[in-house]
Parts: structure tokens; C-alpha cells; sequence
């Protein structure tokens, strides 16, 4: 029985307006993700990833076509319903981990439980359980600035949980990480996917990233290329075909 849809965008267009020059970010991208999966976007820098991990987390909307989340169209939403899907339905993770420099891990962690109205005691419990999902009981009170990359993008990923999303997007999760450090943390995700039933993607320029997940869906000039699951075990020991992807950077 084929798990149920939880994405599935039909031929999503976005165009950007640069003076005279039209710039399609997205020339007709249709995917379906389904619930629990873990799938790599992946694809050289500007390809249009971002754009479309943008349009997936109701962060931006799309010039046409239309974005199914739980089979409710979000074009549909009030901006709300939208805040919402933000706070709650969707974690984020980025590449630069946009962490509050001033701030400890746990006041970091814990800042989306602001806007859900908890009280101090409670929103403490809840990031000091999600920085112990991410290996990080011991550093509570550790501002970014005594934290190693890596350390700082798993308080990230302990932001993106906290709140019990169903689904995280993660956008170049391992861009400012060394080779190292980049395999802990997609062993963080794998260990996350399997224990917590989330739905993840990550967006990647890097074969070698995108061949860690179930499924992935290369990206090159706004049009999907390639969508099959036979894909995914074929990257990392052919990258001739992907000539304008980049090397992972180290930090």
C-alpha cells in the first residue's frame, strides 16, 4: 500500500522580474514526497532548489501552478494558516544555522515556543529535550560562539524539532561543514528520520549527500530531470553527470 502523498506540487512556476530580463526560478516542477520519506533535492547553484524549498514551506508563494500540503491547497490559506504551517507543521534547518549569537543553546532552541504561548518552564523542558535528541545535553548553556560548526547546526536542528513537526527542510544542511562533521550530521538525520517518523529533504548541491537519502530529485534550470529512485544510488559514483555541481566547502 503506497503511503499517502504529504508534498505534491503540479507544474509550480516562479518568475522573477530583473528590469527588462524575465527569469524563470521554476519552469513546471511537479514531485510528490510521501509521508515518512527522505528525499534529496538536488542541483548545481542556481537551479532553482532553493526557490522550490522556499515555495514547500509556505516561505514563498509561486507565480502559478499549485503546492498540495496534506492534499489542502496552501495558495488557499489565510496568512495565519500559513504562520501556522511555519511554527508547526514544518521544521527549518539552514545552512547557516541562524543561531542568536548572544543567546545560550537552550534560549535558541527554545525561541519558536514563544510564539506558542508556553510558559518559561515549559519551553525550557521542551529544548532541553530536543538539544538531547541532538547530542547536546551536556551544552545547554553554551552560546554559538563556544559551539563547533557542528555543534551549532545540531542546536539548529534541535530548533527545527522542537515544536514536533512532521516534516524538516533542511537547505544545504552541511554547506559550511567540513567532510567530517557532514557525515555526523546526516547520521543525526537518519538516526532522527528513523526514530521520529519524519518526513525529511534536504536540499544539496552535493552527490555525495544526496546519495545518504531514500530518493532523490535532480533540479537543473527550474525543470525537474530526474525523479526515479534508481537515481539516488547512482550519484555518488557518477558525478560526470552532474558537471556544475560543487565540492562540498570545508568551514
Amino acid at each position: 500500500m503506497e503511503r499517502k502523498a504529504v508534498i505534491e506540487t503540479r507544474d509550480l512556476q516562479k518568475l522573477y522580474t530583473m528590469g527588462t530580463e524575465q527569469i524563470h526560478a521554476l519552469a513546471g516542477v511537479s514531485v510528490r514526497i510521501h509521508e515518512g520519506e527522505m528525499v534529496a533535492i538536488v542541483g548545481p547553484s542556481g537551479s532553482g532548489k532553493s526557490t522550490l524549498m522556499a515555495i514547500l514551506g509556505a516561505l514563498d508563494i509561486p507565480t502559478s501552478g499549485s503546492y498540495l500540503l496534506d492534499g489542502i491547497e496552501v495558495s488557499q490559506l489565510s496568512d495565519d494558516q500559513l504562520a501556522d504551517i511555519r511554527n508547526y507543521r514544518i521544521g527549518f534547518v539552514f545552512q547557516k544555522f541562524n543561531l542568536l549569537g548572544r543567546s545560550t543553546a537552550l534560549a535558541n532552541v527554545a525561541l519558536p515556543l514563544v510564539y506558542a504561548g508556553m510558559s518559561r518552564a515549559e519551553r525550557e523542558a521542551k529544548a532541553k529535550h530536543a538539544l538531547e535528541l541532538v547530542g547536546l545535553g551536556e551544552r545547554l548553556h553554551h552560546k554559538p560562539t563556544e559551539l563547533s560548526g557542528g555543534q551549532q547546526q545540531r542546536v539548529a536542528i534541535a530548533r527545527a524539532l522542537v515544536n514536533d513537526p512532521a516534516i524538516i527542510l533542511a537547505d544545504e544542511p552541511t554547506g559550511n561543514l567540513d567532510s567530517k562533521t557532514s557525515v555526523e550530521i546526516m547520521d543525526l538525520f537518519h538516526r532522527l528520520h528513523a526514530e521520529q517518523g519524519l518526513t525529511l529533504i534536504v536540499v544539496t548541491h552535493s552527490p555525495e549527500i544526496a546519495a545518504q537519502c531514500d530518493r532523490a530529485i535532480m533540479i537543473r534550470d527550474g525543470l525537474i530531470v530526474e525523479a526515479e529512485h534508481g537515481f539516488v544510488s547512482e550519484l555518488a559514483s557518477d558525478t560526470a553527470e552532474l558537471p556544475a555541481l560543487e565540492t562540498e566547502r570545508s568551514a
